[in-house]
């Protein structure tokens, strides 16, 4: 464990706040204005509804369950404090933009039941007070109590950022007391931690915004400890009078709590818990300059990038464990692709980019924000998906609540705070890292800097960025080159830029004026993608990708089901923008093969194959689909050799 009496830093690139980034127009004006004006106050109503809120009526006696007991002695309301915190965090985010009342008392008034709920010893968790108390940090491996606690203090931390409000985060800081007066190595404490990571990454934030180191340590200890032997949570299952072989799960792989987190090669276990644990393990090490953390995580992003990530940035295939089996495991039908974990994705790869600048990083995180994270919330704001399928027979639809709603508060939550995505700075340093239309308004150093983009990306890859200090100001502007294009110009005021990109960035250092422009294009060819041989779901088939936009084709648009369509290797794409298909896209359009049914009847074995019939065919973009009629979708089809 780090010594972290004064903490090493490295000098990481500082992410903009996000409420100094904003969307005036572009693909993310109508998504983040969609989040602040529908998406945020419909989950207020949807935790009314569903009897969320009631869970904090402190003084009542425990309603009836409104999520029964699972087999495994769980329930959904185990963790319902993480869905307040999730949705505090994305309403404050647009609160610091877009200061509204009565969204603050509506917070105001959850904060004021939580405040009333906390125990004398600062402990504070809905379930366990109301229901179990004798039982709570009796079960760290199944019941998420750190879990939802670390939700709570990063919507307190969010609250605080957004308003100045201090009430929430006191609360919170008196329950991180008590967790550190209980947890660690010292004598009589518990040596113990989440099977859930996520307290972590909320412990770093309050370290950032307190500067108090115990809260560094705390979250030190909580990733180290991860993991050692003899396991905690056989000694804990023991203490319960359970034995720890009848563990649903079998290993503690699970939890990614199977060997120290520093030797880890292989991601493995729960989807989210991963991104989770390795966003904190990034944020640790360059809080406390320990670079076998960085290390280890640059490792388990090769690992996750190179065998375990579908074509969307969707992540975790199986059901059964919501996440990792093996690698090249990446079946279409029954991806599981949790939505949250492709959120996570991108705190994930948003932190490596700030240790080091290297776009295989904001390659993973633009990746899931215009595929995997996107498709996870429906156009209109209000409609989710769990899951991520690859491909479906149209039993896929979007649900309004789900029995266990982690995702929709979480896309709210990245969508909200998209901002901080796109430019990082350290001193004399300004990293551009993502592609949309915004305007600015950043320090670099000690100059005011108005950055603004003005394109259509990315639906086309021309980018006009206008770099405009306050006053004449020498520093790098660092701009990612996306890992899909091979082909880039990029040009400073009319000249053209020959310098290469080191790690996928280009690093432009002059003396820059008001007036400067920089222009940007990045080919855009429509591209079709084949998968590792050993991927064999995917073999002989292919999926189409235009910039950092992955295509499906659903039923609705081509009048059948797209599992019956083969392109041919050398059918000729286009590329065309549709202003009415759901606030506008680009579709791409062909020429494919259908395998033709007629005269079938009910003969369902021939030995003559089907005729393949000429049909033109449309695909949209993944993130896009199930908006409209139900029907069939597939991301990968069967190619056929050229003719």
């Amino acid at each position: 464990m780090t010594e972290l009496s004064n903490p090493p830093r490295l000098d990481r690139f500082v992410p903009v706040d996000h409420a100094k980034v904003s969307f005036a127009g572009g693909f993310w004006q109508s998504w983040t204005e969609t989040v602040r004006n529908i998406t945020v106050p419909s989950q207020h109503r949807r935790l009314d509804e569903e009897g969320f809120l009631e869970v904090l009526n402190f003084k009542a006696p425990p309603a009836p369950l409104v999520r029964p007991i699972q087999p495994s002695g769980l329930s959904m309301q185990h963790f319902f404090d993480s869905d307040f915190g999730k949705w505090i965090e994305a309403a404050s985010y647009t609160l610091k933009t877009h200061p509204n009342p009565e969204l603050e008392e509506k917070i105001d008034a959850i904060v004021a039941q939580l405040a009333e709920g906390q125990m004398a010893d600062g402990y504070l968790h809905s379930w366990f007070i109301r229901r179990e108390p004798e039982k709570r940090w009796s079960n760290l491996r199944d019941l998420h109590e750190m879990y939802s606690m670390g939700h709570l203090l990063e919507g307190a931390v969010a609250y605080f950022e957004a308003t100045g409000k201090r009430r929430f985060l006191d609360v919170m800081i008196r329950l991180v007391d008590h967790i550190d007066a209980t947890f660690g190595r010292e004598p009589g404490k518990l040596r113990g931690y989440d099977a859930h990571e996520e307290i972590e990454i909320a412990l770093v934030k309050l370290y950032r915004v307190t500067g108090e180191v115990r809260f560094l340590k705390l979250a030190d200890y909580f990733v180290t400890e991860r993991g050692q032997q003899p396991s905690y949570y056989d000694e804990e299952a023991r203490r319960r009078g359970d034995d720890p072989a009848t563990y649903v799960f079998k290993t503690y792989a699970y939890s990614q709590a199977h060997m120290p987190v520093r030797e880890q090669t292989e991601v493995v276990g729960h989807a989210v818990r991963a991104m989770y644990l390795f966003s904190a393990m990034s944020d640790l090490a360059v809080e406390t300059g320990d670079l076998s953390l960085f290390d280890a995580t640059k490792r388990l992003f090769a690992n996750l990038t190179g065998r375990q990530l579908y074509v969307t940035g969707g992540l975790g295939p199986a059901h059964q464990n919501e996440g990792f089996t093996r690698a090249y495991d990446l079946p279409n039908l029954t991806a599981y692709a949790e939505t949250c974990a492709a959120v996570g994705l991108a705190f994930w790869g948003h932190r490596m980019a700030q240790i080091a600048l290297d776009s295989r990083y904001t390659d993973a995180v633009e990746l899931v924000l215009f595929n995997g994270a996107l498709s996870g919330i429906a156009r209109d704001g209000e409609h989710y998906f769990y899951e991520n399928v690859l491909e479906s027979h149209g039993e896929h639809r979007r649900w309004k609540w789900h029995y266990c709603p982690c995702c929709p508060t979480n896309i709210a939550r990245l969508l909200a705070s998209l901002g901080s995505y796109f430019y990082t700075t350290r001193p004399g340093e300004l990293a551009v890292h993502l592609y949309g239309e915004n305007r600015a308004e950043i320090s670099v150093g000690d100059v005011p800097v108005t950055l603004s983009q003005e394109t259509r990306y990315p639906w086309d890859g021309d980018i006009a960025l206008a770099v405009s200090p306050a006053a004449p100001a020498s520093f790098k502007l660092h701009l990612r080159i996306p890992g899909w294009c091979n082909g880039a110009e990029v040009s400073v005021n009319g000249e053209v830029v020959t310098a290469q990109p080191v790690n996928g960035y280009l690093t432009i250092e002059r003396l820059w004026q008001a007036g400067d422009v920089v222009r940007l294009h990045f080919a855009m060819p429509i591209e079709r993608l084949h998968a590792n041989p050993l991927v064999v779901e995917d073999a002989g088939r292919v999926a189409l990708k235009r910039g950092p936009v992955v295509y499906c084709l659903e039923e609705v648009d081509n009048g059948l089901a797209p599992q019956r369509l083969a392109l041919p290797a050398d059918a000729e794409l286009s590329a065309r923008f549709a202003p009415d298909l759901l606030g506008g896209a680009v579709l791409i359009e062909g020429l494919g093969l259908a395998s033709d049914a007629e005269g079938w009847g009910d003969t369902l074995y021939a030995t003559q194959a089907p005729r393949q019939v000429p049909r033109k065919f449309t695909a949209i973009p993944y993130h896009l689909w199930a908006n409209r009629d139900a029907g069939a979708m597939q991301v990968w089809l069967r190619e056929v050799p050229r003719r």
